[in-house]
């Protein structure tokens, strides 16, 4: 972020006041008709798709403005030698390593090869239960520790599946015209990547990969399914978890992770029991196949420019529509933020977040919060008993805002530049592994943070019911301390109501105020709150968002019903607080827009973005998050304030008849 002078300089250069930007617009567009295109238009004029995206939004601008900073922070650290050990040493040699490709280039997979030689030893299945336990690179399955739903004050072990890399289970299944071509161009790929590795017969490999990746991506749940908290909880003792997948010697298993987890929760049992039938059935070379696939595949980002770019090719070029992969120095500061997040944080705060945008932003959270206590209130459908509960849930919130308190500590990463690029990111797993599981059987942390100050996002966390919204995000064009409150509460303040509002949306409404997975309900609001939420599900349903391709209105949901409720709240917030002002300055206009749309302009300007044709398919098999388009076109013809604000009429093809608009929060 420029300092709020310069930011503030650069504006008036422009001409232009804080706030909503003019240039932003397309005022040929009638707004009734496309809001998006009215509010958005300009941007996207102005700001046409780079060649290493495949989305480029507001939120990816801030972020390219982020990297920048970071980048210079970095630059700074690299003019001077640091005493080994220190953070300034990790950080600045760690982005030296990334920045190297002429070494890269020279060492070629040659880092990878111990890691491959391991895979190629294994010459009985008796091995496979220790070898796993001890694998970071490759595996059928997942282990991660989180707060216990049941418990949410301890830390349990959870599973979850994992094996095939394509992610969604769609694109092994589905044979729609798309998605047979990418699974064509991704067999292709595999058996490129075999042959650049040494191997031979890479076609037969690939083959192998397929074939198996296919057989875990069956038994896999999709992404609907995965958002059932209750259906993917299942709690058990490690002597259960053997009956269960007796192919493993979990004993073994855990042994090799050094852990004792005692009991842990089994995410998706068919997935986890159709693994275990692939270590009793299938080949032992083809299982080796399958993994040294898993380690070529994930290890090809940080090799020589050959691979690099083999790996490109697909994930970026074709499945996500890029024409050319990200600069390198963004690629080397992706990778130090990655790494050591909030050791960098702590510098980017330090320099680009004062603290008076802290303290606006909790006087903001303050009036939000009180904002989603009316609307519950004022509830219709809800009984006084619900509603009591839910009151409870939101006054018990923890609201974090631009930084931890307590800032993580590095001392055990070792960043060493006389090892390979390579060999120092397997460290910062390993490092990463043991400081997750280092949490297992013990007391929630409350002052854990799941996103470093500087990254350009928000986030709700059902099982510590806390908002937390990093630096990062507390920006133009989300947050400007020098414009007027619409803008605010129009852009931030939505994204506040929004996050809020996912501890009441159709997953998190299943977490009590203690984070606890347990049901607050009762039995007829529970069945008030799902015919409301259909509605919202139906609704994404029938939006087309490519030719003969809809929206998935239910993977979609909670997101959907997220934005909103962030809109309904910040909107009677915003009016609250205008409420107060005298009457001559609540309704002054300012840019030809009367308050009440200059909110619903920031709001959409968010969201402003342009988007190529692959990621726009991708995105809708693989994003709960609706597409920026409908973020604002989708969701605001739900908001009767839009209506009253836009005047908008039965004739706009936006229109929804009162009675059929989304009424929830």
């Amino acid at each position: 972020m420029a300092s709020m002078a310069l930011l503030m300089t650069a504006c008036k250069q422009q001409g232009e006041t804080m706030g909503i930007r003019l240039e932003n617009l397309d005022q040929t567009a009638v707004p009734q008709n496309d809001f998006y295109q009215f509010a958005c238009g300009g941007w996207m004029q102005n700001n046409p798709l780079p060649g290493e995206y495949s989305r480029f939004g507001s939120f990816d601008k801030l972020g390219l403005t982020n990297l920048e900073q970071v980048n210079g922070l970095i630059q700074e650290l690299g003019s001077k030698t640091y005493e080994k050990g220190t953070v300034e040493q990790k950080i600045s040699d760690l982005y030296s390593l990334a920045m190297d490709t002429a070494r890269r280039d020279a060492e070629g997979f040659e880092p990878v090869k111990a890691t491959l030689g391991e895979i190629e030893a294994i010459s009985d299945r008796a091995q496979l239960s220790e070898v796993l336990g001890r694998a970071m690179d490759f595996g059928i399955w997942g282990m991660y520790v989180e707060a216990d739903a049941l418990n949410s004050s301890m830390n349990i072990l959870n599973e979850c599946q994992a094996g095939f890399a394509l992610g969604e289970k769609e694109y092994y299944i589905d044979d729609d015209e798309h998605t047979t071509a990418i699974r064509e161009a991704y067999r292709k790929h595999i058996a490129r990547m075999f042959e650049l590795f040494g191997y031979e017969n890479p076609a037969e490999r690939a083959e192998t990969v397929m074939r198996m990746e296919t057989r875990l991506a069956k038994a896999a749940k999709n992404n609907v399914e995965l958002r059932d908290p209750i259906a993917n909880y299942n709690k058990m003792t490690v002597d259960e978890l053997q009956q269960l997948v007796p192919q493993v010697d979990w004993k073994v298993y855990f042994d090799a992770m050094s852990i004792e987890p005692g009991v842990l929760s089994v995410g998706q049992i068919a997935h986890l029991q159709e693994a275990g039938k692939m270590l009793a059935d299938e080949p032992i070379d083809d299982l080796k196949t399958l993994f040294a696939w898993q380690v070529i595949d994930g290890a090809a980002p940080y090799l020589s420019t050959d691979i690099y770019m083999a790996n490109f090719d697909f994930y970026g070029r074709v499945l996500s529509g890029k024409e050319e992969p990200s600069p390198l120095w963004k690629r080397a500061v992706g990778i130090v933020n990655g790494t050591l997040g909030e050791a960098v944080g702590q510098m980017y705060v330090k320099k680009y977040f004062p603290e008076e945008n802290k303290q606006r932003m909790l006087a903001l959270v303050k009036n939000l919060q009180a904002a989603l206590g009316d609307r519950i209130r004022g509830t219709e459908w809800m009984s006084d008993e619900t509603k009591a509960k839910a009151i409870e849930k939101l006054e018990a919130f923890t609201i974090k805002i631009g930084y931890p308190d307590k800032w993580r500590d590095y001392t055990d990463l070792n960043i060493d530049k006389a090892d390979s690029y390579y060999a120092n990111l397997q460290r910062s797993a390993k490092f990463e592994q043991a400081y997750s599981l280092s949490f297992l059987n013990k007391p929630v942390d409350k002052e854990k943070w799941y996103m470093t100050p500087q990254t350009v996002n928000a986030y709700y966390n059902p099982s510590s019911n806390e908002i937390c919204f990093p630096a990062g995000i507390l920006q133009y064009p989300f947050f400007d301390m020098n414009a007027d409150d619409a803008f605010n509460y129009g852009a931030i303040g939505v994204v506040i109501g929004h996050e809020m509002t996912h501890g009441f949306d159709d997953q998190g409404c299943q977490f009590d105020k203690d984070g606890n997975m347990l049901n607050w309900w009762t039995d007829e609001d529970r069945a008030r709150f799902r015919e409301r939420t259909k509605v919202m599900e139906e609704a994404f349903n029938r939006i087309e968002v490519a030719p003969g391709v809809h929206a998935n209105g239910a993977f979609t949901l909670g997101e959907n019903i997220a934005d909103h409720g962030g809109l309904q709240v910040s909107y009677l917030a915003f009016t609250k607080n205008e409420a107060a002002k005298p009457e001559n300055e609540r309704l002054k206009e300012r840019e030809g827009f009367t308050p009440a749309q200059r909110f619903f302009l920031a709001y959409a300007n968010v969201w402003a973005g342009n988007i190529r044709p692959e990621e726009i398919l991708q995105r809708t098999k693989s994003d709960p998050h609706s597409l920026g388009r409908w973020r604002v076109n989708g969701a605001l013809p739900q908001i009767n304030a839009w209506y009253e604000a836009w005047n908008v009429t039965e004739e706009s093809p936006l229109f929804i008849p009162e009675d059929q608009r989304v009424k929830i929060w």
